[in-house]
């Protein structure tokens, strides 16, 4: 699997796995969301007390033991945690959960200040291979006209989304500089990638950190 290059403390594990991860390669007790592309944030008690996954994009944790996790398949896997360790997050950010905040709702659920969190960027889809509609780009310039700069026009009269460089508009702007990771494509990376957009039955990644 991938496991993150930052300087994350020695008690946080995190890793992304890959098409050919044997399933024993996961921690025990991760608890499974029921993801649906919004900005809900739940914590990891929460996932595990409910009797159904929960509809979230994203859960915190904060005690030894603790294991979160989100699955993904060309939309971002975002993980953090605290500088001292004391606390770990994932969250989906695909477009419309980027847009409508599930990003900020993870930092404001946390205890640590912004400026105290690392974030880690797993793989997505890139810019090259992510093309969108116009409803896409003026859901995101709605809220601020700066990420014009994050799409690019084609050919056909429509977008290249750079969901890497949104997802870092969105966290410098909520006070998160710390920020890694962001440097694969699934849709080009077929040997390690699962990706919606090459093949819509696919598999997906799990993405998930730890405190131990």
């Amino acid at each position: 699997m991938i496991r993150p290059d930052w300087p994350a403390p020695a008690n946080i594990i995190a890793g992304t796995t890959l098409v050919d991860t044997p399933d024993d390669a996961l921690p025990d007790g991760i608890a499974r969301l029921n993801q649906v592309h919004g900005s809900r944030v739940v914590s990891i008690d929460e996932a595990r007390a409910a009797a159904e996954p929960q509809d979230a994009d994203a859960v915190t944790g904060f005690a030894v033991g603790h294991v979160c996790a989100i699955r993904t398949a060309d939309c971002l896997p975002v993980l953090f945690c605290a500088r001292d360790g004391s606390e770990i997050a994932a969250a989906h950010a695909g477009w419309r959960g980027l847009a409508a905040g599930v990003l900020e709702n993870t930092v404001m659920a946390l205890g640590s200040r912004p400026t105290e969190l690392l974030a880690w960027f797993g793989p997505a889809i890139s810019q090259a291979n992510f093309e969108v509609g116009d409803e896409v780009r003026e859901a995101f310039m709605a809220q601020d006209p700066g990420a014009a700069q994050c799409f690019a026009a084609n050919e056909r009269g429509r977008w290249q989304a750079d969901l890497y460089a949104l997802a870092r508009r969105r966290l410098v702007t909520a006070g998160v500089t710390d920020i890694y990771g962001g440097d694969w494509c699934t849709y080009a990376d077929a040997a390690r990638f699962y990706s919606y957009r090459r093949d819509p039955g696919c598999g997906r990644m799990v993405s998930f950190i730890a405190l131990k």
